[in-house]
């Protein structure tokens, strides 16, 4: 029995990619590097800052230039991603209503994120979206993070639900591979970062209102791998 819904942030509640390549390229531009297409940028998101920060000056300079510039570059990044979080984001099609008719349901949802508390909270807030979740779960909530099943497990206790009646849904390999790991049915959403070949034979839905409409009509993704 479904009892608790789990989601990803970025990708599956709300396209970040835009604020993120915002911050990226400004931080590219801090130390003269010209700046990555939008697209681009994207393709390194779902890992966390440290992640994306190393895959984008990579992309610009040599290895050992970007190791050496990382620490500085980590810093510009967070100032300026601080200041457009939220600002060129928009979110996906029909999730705010299916959040609220979720809970309508009496089920338990949560946020599960790989990005950090002080970015992740205020952009739910920015979309009006905290008011619909039970339990926020960041990327530096738990010692390690997706696709380590310590967010979704902490995620359940706060919820004081079992693994197996909860369902994640998100649109990455890492959020698959964190909820196996969890034991846990995972769904995936069609759009986002980390899809198309990685999330190819596992489940997926239209969006979360369609898993909203699987879950109103007293279906159950318990059991589903």
């Amino acid at each position: 029995m479904t009892r608790g819904v789990l989601v990803d942030l970025d990708g599956t509640l709300i396209d970040t990619a835009p604020d993120i390549a915002a911050a990226a390229n400004a931080t590219l531009a801090d130390l003269g590097c010209p700046a990555l297409e939008v697209e681009r940028v994207r393709s390194f998101i779902g890992e966390g800052i440290a992640v994306l920060v190393r895959r984008s000056l990579g992309a610009r300079m040599s290895a050992s230039e970007a190791e050496a510039e990382l620490a500085a570059a980590l810093e510009h990044f967070e100032r300026h991603y601080a200041s457009v979080n939220g600002r060129f984001s928009s979110l996906y099609p029909g999730v705010a209503e299916a959040l609220r008719s979720m809970r309508g349901l009496g089920l338990k949802v949560g946020c599960v994120t790989n990005k950090v508390l002080r970015f992740a909270e205020p952009l739910l807030a920015h979309f009006g979206l905290l008011q619909s979740l039970d339990a926020l779960v960041a990327g530096d909530s738990t010692p390690a993070k997706k696709p380590d099943p310590a967010p979704l497990l902490e995620a359940c206790r706060r919820l004081g639900i079992a693994p197996q009646e909860c369902v994640l849904i998100g649109d990455s390999s890492h959020d698959a591979h964190a909820a196996r790991a969890a034991g846990m049915p995972f769904v995936a959403v069609p759009y986002g970062y980390g899809g198309g070949e990685a999330l190819r034979g596992v489940p997926s839905i239209e969006g979360l209102a369609q898993a909203a409409e699987f879950l109103a009509a007293g279906r159950s993704y318990s059991g589903l791998q």
